[in-house]
C-alpha cells in the first residue's frame, strides 16, 4: 500500500540527494525565468548559487519550497515530490526552512513569539515545548538575551539572526537562504555569516543564494553560477571561483570582485 504524502519520511535513502531538481522551468506570463534547471544537493552539503540580478536564483529557491509553482519539471525533497499536485505543502515546509532578504518577522510579536508561532500553527507544538526549542535556537544565534524584544528594537543583523532562529525552530532538514545579507549594512553582515558558517560546520544542508564570494569560497562544497535562467557552470569553489571555464562566469566574477572594472569594448551605461 502506498503511504499518503503526509506520512512519508522526507529523508532520502543513503547516497541519494536531499534535493533533486530535474528540468525545472518557471514562467511569469511570456517571460521564462527558469529554462530547465537540473540540480542536486546531498545531505550535509552547502551549495551556493551565484549570478547576476535577474538570473533566476531567487525563483529557483522559491520553487523548491513552493512559494512559486513551477511551470514544468520535477522537484523532490527526499521522499517528497514537491511538484506532485497532491503534495502536502505544510509537510514540505515543516522540513524546509527559509530565510529571506527582508527578515519577514512579525513586528507586533516578541522575538520569542516569532520563534514559537510557526511551531504552534504548523507543528502543533505549544507552550513550554515550543519555548524550549525557540530559546535553544536563539541561543545558537547569540540572541538569548533578546527574548522579550520586538523587531523594531533590533538591528538589521539581529533581525536576520532571529529569522534564522525562527527557521531552525522548525527543526528542518534543509535550509534555504535568499541573499540573507543583501539588506544589511556592511558592518552587520559578519554576524549573520558567522551563524551560517556554524550551521554548515554542524552539517546542516543548505542551499544559499548569495553575493558574498568569500563565504562561497570558504564554506560551500559546490558553487553554481546561473545566468539568464540556466546553470552556466558548477563545481567546487576552487573550480568555479578560482578557475572558471565559461566566459560568462569569468565576466561576472570580474564585475563582482572588481566593481570598477569596465571592459574597454563596452559603451558607457548612460
Amino acid at each position: 500500500m502506498t503511504l499518503p504524502t503526509s506520512e512519508l519520511d522526507p529523508r532520502p535513502v543513503d547516497g541519494e540527494p536531499l534535493v533533486d531538481v530535474r528540468g525545472l522551468r518557471k514562467s511569469f506570463g511570456a517571460l521564462e525565468v527558469l529554462k530547465g534547471i537540473d540540480l542536486q544537493v546531498h545531505p550535509g552539503e552547502v551549495v551556493c548559487v551565484i549570478g547576476p540580478s535577474g538570473s533566476g536564483k531567487s525563483t529557483l529557491l522559491r520553487c523548491v519550497n513552493l512559494l512559486e509553482e513551477p511551470t514544468a519539471g520535477v522537484v523532490r525533497i527526499g521522499a517528497l515530490e514537491v511538484t506532485d499536485p497532491d503534495v502536502d505543502i505544510d509537510l514540505v515546509r515543516r522540513h524546509v526552512g527559509m530565510v529571506f532578504q527582508q527578515f519577514n518577522l512579525f513586528p507586533h510579536l516578541s522575538v520569542l513569539r516569532n520563534c514559537t508561532i510557526a511551531q504552534d500553527k504548523v507543528l502543533g507544538r505549544r507552550g513550554e515545548a515550543a519555548e524550549t526549542i525557540a530559546r535553544a535556537m536563539l541561543a545558537r544565534v547569540n540572541l538569548d538575551d533578546k527574548l522579550d524584544a520586538f523587531p523594531a528594537q533590533l538591528s538589521g543583523g539581529q533581525q536576520q539572526r532571529v529569522a534564522i532562529a525562527r527557521a531552525l525552530s522548525m527543526e528542518p532538514d534543509l535550509m534555504l537562504f535568499d541573499e540573507p545579507t543583501s539588506a544589511l549594512d556592511p558592518e552587520l553582515v559578519g554576524d549573520v555569516l558567522t551563524v551560517m558558517r556554524r550551521l554548515a560546520d554542524e552539517g546542516m544542508t543548505m542551499l544559499v543564494v548569495t553575493h558574498e564570494m568569500a563565504f562561497a569560497r570558504e564554506v560551500a562544497h559546490r558553487v553554481v553560477f546561473m545566468d539568464d535562467g540556466v546553470i552556466v557552470e558548477e563545481g567546487t569553489p576552487a573550480q568555479v571561483l578560482g578557475d572558471p571555464q565559461e566566459e560568462r562566469t569569468r565576466e561576472f566574477l570580474r564585475r563582482v570582485l572588481d566593481p570598477t572594472h569596465v571592459d574597454p569594448g563596452e559603451s558607457e551605461p548612460y
